[in-house]
């Protein structure tokens, strides 16, 4: 499937809400996948599994909105009939206008270089789809069961609590998945919340290269890579969580700009996308 077909085929039932890839009524065989780093911290007055369970929660409803959905842990490629938001369809401008600036330059094993781009303006995209929980656009059906490539980790404070996400893009996307990676964990900590953490200074390194390794392990040749992090202070008393993860979904109808058809997303900027419906600021 072309892109454009990906689209067409990747609109749910539901006029306001998103919803979860593959429950009943979509479009068609298509997907969008978007990305979300993170940190929820509460107070540990109830037990380790219940403040688990708020905290996760308030990871899940803080910022990019994903909150009361049944997550789903799937594992982790955007594959021949899915787009990512922010990418392929409502393209973050930067991408668009080719202002973005890579971090590093990887190399792949044939001595292509690859450049390493930072996430943070696919982060802000899906964000402006979904909403926030304070100003919610068009969010994931309450209830829905939406499968994710996701990981998150737990830890009580004091520490430093951190979560990392990257894309990779396949050269060929006719024969191979676009991949991501998820990581996350702590670190034990007194130090304040501008302390440096040498370990995630590395971490963009880190995750790029596990990119390359996994392009060897399935003969994929990626052609650029976007990564990046998020970390919070935990203080003593405290329980964090640190959350990162990809949904796969299918669009609300009226996330489309009338009167379409959904393959017009491909050739809009994410700002064109909020100017066509009319949407304010967040």
């Amino acid at each position: 499937m072309n892109l454009k077909q990906v689209l067409n085929a990747a609109i749910g039932p539901l006029d306001d809400y998103c919803d979860g890839y593959g429950n009943p009524g979509a479009s068609g065989l298509g997907y969008v996948s978007l990305l979300k780093l993170e940190t929820g911290i509460v107070r540990m007055d109830m037990d380790t599994l219940l403040e688990g369970i708020v905290s996760y929660d308030r990871a899940e409803s803080t910022g990019t909105y994903m909150g009361q959905i049944n997550m789903i842990s799937a594992s982790s490629f955007n594959g021949l009939n899915g787009a990512v938001w922010g990418y392929h369809a409502a393209k973050a401008d930067s991408i668009a206008d080719g202002s973005i600036e890579p971090l590093t330059i990887k190399t792949r094993r044939d001595g292509v270089p690859i450049p390493v781009y930072p996430v943070r303006p696919l982060l802000d995209a899906g964000m402006r789809l979904f909403g926030t929980n304070e100003s919610r656009r068009f969010p994931l059906l309450p209830g829905a069961h939406v499968n994710c490539a996701a990981k998150s980790y737990h830890a009580d404070g004091p520490c430093q609590i951190w979560c990392a996400i990257a894309l990779a893009i396949a050269e060929d996307r006719d024969k191979d998945a676009n991949l991501f990676i998820e990581d996350c964990g702590a670190f034990k900590t007194n130090e304040g919340a501008n302390a440096r953490i040498p370990y995630l200074d590395y971490l963009v390194e880190n995750i790029a290269e596990s990119v390359i390794r996994c392009g060897d392990n399935n003969r994929v040749k990626y052609k650029e890579i976007f990564v990046g992090y998020k970390s919070a202070t935990v203080p003593e008393g405290h329980m964090g969580c640190a959350l990162t993860c990809a949904p796969y979904v299918v669009l609300a109808k009226n996330a489309v700009p009338r009167p379409g058809p959904p393959e017009i997303l491909t050739d809009m900027t994410v700002s064109q996308w909020e100017e066509a419906l009319g949407l304010g600021g967040l």
